[in-house]
């Protein structure tokens, strides 16, 4: 196997939500993007840059998960005000909700075939719903502690779930039978994901490590150990080569699933990453965390020349630990080799309303990609108004004597470096500038909805005097 790898590049980014996102999701025509918050909103924003984002407003608690139906016509939410929604993706907001949980719906997932939706609940159970009769179907009822995420397997025969009882759970639908249960003795597992092959599985945990079990064999394939924070979300590039992590430590991370290593780290959010998804080509993958900030992000590295089809290595891959001597059937393996660390600085601009981003990466030594671990660092936008989501990402200048000091060492003249501080320098100025004028905005448009809001209830008070 030979690889064609590129660094992936921060493309766009939106910020409208009030707090936490929770969940991410792409239409399957890369239109859209679908997010839920801690602030209790749906949102979706639109891929177009002069189109405007869509906030729906339905549920009455926190927003903990979202997804796009297959055909991208439906998105489904679930809620921490024991619902369930389903959408219109468009400007007129309509929903429908399904009630039978007892307590918070911690997670929502599409059958491959649209039919169906299967949710999980700290009231311990997982429930499956048709969605075009809108009806809950059956229960399944084995975990003794809440549910954190359930998901339908490619071909929809299983499901996965996992809880805080510290099991992921394989379940077939037909039958309603637990088949299996796999056992967290660290942690639990917050979500879990069909490999897109069908035949295993990836937790992310409570412990800080990600596992990845056959389900027909149920042994662990690999056990990676590389975020230094607890793993919050996780999703499995279409190809089926590549897996990203999201964690509490900041920082997301791409595991190399072929060769059983880390390939990319990537600091792009200021505090914990909540969660990742790849699109439905594996093209871009999009994050959101507790900046209350949406990140899209091209893939780039997922050009592969792989003849013999994915095979997961028996890998057990840790950040802190030397390889040592194991007798067990799956040896430690060292994801950290000392040739290469790579440190981007990602600034992106989309004032014009187009996708144009400008690199600045500091790379040392020759790319050795079969054997190199890059770690990627891209600024945090300033904050945006939840109106107007024109994307910018924003070079921080504590930053630029880092970028400045390995340019130097790989041999750019001095008036290059000293230009390109300068160019740095004026976008930190117009970045700002930008976002003050769009704080204004947000304040206008508050006002005019305040405005709108008085005239609607002036006219409702009139109608109801002429009616007395």
């Amino acid at each position: 196997m030979s690889y064609v790898l590129s660094d992936p590049t921060l493309e766009r980014h939106f910020k409208g939500h009030r707090d936490n996102v929770t969940s991410v999701d792409f239409s399957c025509n890369m239109k859209q993007i679908a997010t839920g918050s801690m602030d209790s909103c749906v949102m979706i924003w639109n891929m177009k840059p002069q189109m405007r984002a869509y906030r729906f407003d339905g549920h009455k608690d926190a927003v903990l998960s979202v997804q796009f139906s297959p055909s991208g016509h439906l998105v489904a939410s679930a809620s921490r005000d024991k619902t369930v929604r389903l959408w219109v993706p468009s400007m007129k907001a309509e929903s429908t909700a399904f009630r039978a949980h007892t307590a918070t719906v911690r997670s929502v997932n599409f059958s491959g075939d649209g039919q169906s939706l299967v949710t999980a609940s700290d009231d311990k159970t997982i429930k499956v719903w048709t969605v075009h009769r809108q009806k809950f179907l059956f229960s399944l009822n084995q975990h003794i502690n809440w549910v954190r995420c359930a998901k339908f397997s490619p071909d929809d025969r299983l499901i996965v779930s996992s809880s805080d009882d510290k099991t992921i759970k394989l379940w077939d639908k037909n039958s309603r039978e637990c088949i299996h249960s796999f056992y967290e003795h660290a942690g639990y597992a917050n979500q879990v994901d069909f490999h897109p092959s069908g035949t295993c599985i990836a937790a992310a945990s409570t412990d800080n490590s990600v596992k990845v079990w056959d389900i027909r064999s149920h042994k662990m394939l690999q056990h990676y150990q590389v975020h230094s924070g607890v793993v919050n979300s996780l999703s499995f590039h279409p190809a089926g080569n590549f897996l990203i992590t999201a964690s509490s430590d900041s920082t997301m991370k791409i595991l190399d699933l072929v060769e059983g290593k880390l390939l990319y780290t990537l600091h792009g959010h200021q505090g914990p990453v909540t969660c990742v998804a790849f699109s439905r080509t594996g093209e871009y993958f999009a994050s959101g965390g507790s900046d209350e900030q949406v990140m899209v992000w091209k893939t780039n590295f997922d050009g592969t020349d792989c003849t013999d089809g994915v095979r997961l290595q028996h890998k057990s891959t840790s950040s802190s630990q030397a390889p040592q001597a194991s007798s067990t059937a799956y040896p430690p393996f060292n994801s950290h080799p000392s040739l290469l660390r790579n440190q981007a600085s990602e600034l992106s601009e989309h004032f014009n309303g187009q996708d144009s981003h400008a690199a600045a990466h500091a790379q040392s030594g020759s790319h050795s990609h079969s054997r190199a671990t890059h770690s990627l660092t891209y600024r945090n936008p300033s904050s945006i108004s939840s109106s107007t989501h024109q994307t910018q990402t924003q070079g921080s200048s504590q930053h630029q004597p880092r970028v400045q000091a390995q340019a130097s060492d790989e041999g750019v003249p001095p008036g290059l470096a000293s230009t390109l501080e300068h160019i740095i320098g004026q976008l930190d100025i117009l970045t700002q500038t930008v976002s003050i004028l769009e704080q204004r905005l947000t304040l206008t448009e508050d006002k005019l909805k305040e405005c709108l809001e008085n005239q609607m209830e002036i006219g409702v008070h009139l109608q109801r005097r002429e009616e007395a």
